[in-house]
């Protein structure tokens, strides 16, 4: 195999980040995409380049050409192409959260299983440097093994509007969640949480979720769509994790790019997925780099778990359990 070809289901802004990510990659080529609305496959033609376009996801899947699928499609709507690609032979990258229901988690692993393939969960924080260096320092035990983790994440007001289609913690929480799984390197035994709905929406605007784990881990999670979106911060995010020998921490408004013009003030992200010099950067980019020579070489692309993904929807469950009955919920 020269290229992994790849077949990209949904095209909203981030499955056309996902196609720009591809496009970038030298080893790779995209060959189908496929998105339900046809205006939008139009508005991107001078995107998609040579690639074919569908306006159903099993044509996608049919493909003899087709390597690795990518789904990208709404979160509640991931079981039905993951299964099809899976049931056709691809390998299946699934975006986050990869279900919002654990017994559909399950299905897509164990249809996985019976047809050979890789099947790897979109979180792409675990290839952003500042992330994989918090591990890096626990497993180099340069700050040793987790006794307390702390993640919060920030998003804009405005962007509630839109995103308040999946409850905040398969929305925002869901990261931090499979940060916390991966730092701890442990399961989750009980859950307590906190959320608050400011304007009475289908989800909280405002959580907060205390895990403990069965090595004794702590965590603390907080997610928030309350960032006024006149302060200009694209992502306001931080970690601490406090080790048996030391601590390793960062906050991105303070460490990252600030602009002050005559609009005020911005502090634009590139963390995650951008373009410099023409070229793609970010996480994102790394990730479906690493996936894709997984596929191309034939190599278990363990460094993601989908076992870890499986136990995350399990703990998103049980904070919203917990959240709603105000009681503590055990695993």
């Amino acid at each position: 195999m020269t290229k992994v070809r790849v077949g990209i289901i949904g095209l909203g802004s981030w499955g056309v980040s996902h196609l720009e990510a591809f496009q970038s990659l030298p080893h790779v080529e995209v060959v189908a995409v496929c998105d339900q609305r046809p205006e939008r496959l139009q508005a991107l033609a001078d995107k998609t380049g040579s690639a074919t376009c569908y306006e159903h996801a099993h044509a996608v899947c049919e493909r003899n050409d087709v390597d690795l699928v990518s789904v990208v499609t709404f979160e509640h709507d991931h079981l039905a192409p993951v299964l099809g690609a899976l049931r056709a032979g691809k390998h299946v990258l699934v975006e986050k959260p990869v279900a919002t229901a654990i017994d559909e988690a399950r299905k897509m692993q164990a249809v996985a299983t019976e047809q050979g393939r890789f099947l790897m969960p979109g979180h792409l924080l675990r290839f952003d440097p500042r992330y994989a260096g918090i591990y890096q320092s626990i497993h180099n035990d340069q700050i040793g093994a987790p006794v307390s983790i702390h993640l919060k994440r920030s998003r804009q007001k405005s962007l509630y509007t839109t995103y308040q289609r999946t409850h905040t913690v398969y929305e925002l929480m869901v990261h931090d969640i499979d940060l916390a799984l991966w730092y701890a390197g442990s399961r989750v035994t009980a859950v307590k949480a906190y959320e608050r709905s400011l304007q009475g929406g289908k989800t909280p605007e405002l959580l907060w979720a205390c895990l403990e784990f069965e090595n004794g881990t702590v965590a603390m999670l907080h997610s928030n769509w309350l960032m006024p979106d006149e302060a200009g911060i694209a992502i306001a995010d931080a970690a601490e994790v406090i080790g048996k020998t030391g601590i390793a921490s960062f906050e991105t408004t303070n460490a990252g790019l600030q602009i002050w013009d005559r609009s005020g003030r911005s502090t634009p992200d590139f963390a995650i997925h951008s373009h410099v010099a023409g070229q793609v950067v970010g996480a994102l980019r790394e990730q479906l780099s690493y996936i894709c020579s997984c596929v191309m070489q034939h190599e278990n692309p363990n460094y993601l778990s989908f076992d870890d993904a499986i136990h995350g929807i399990q703990v998103a469950a049980a904070i919203m359990q917990s959240a709603e009955t105000r009681a503590e919920v055990k695993l």
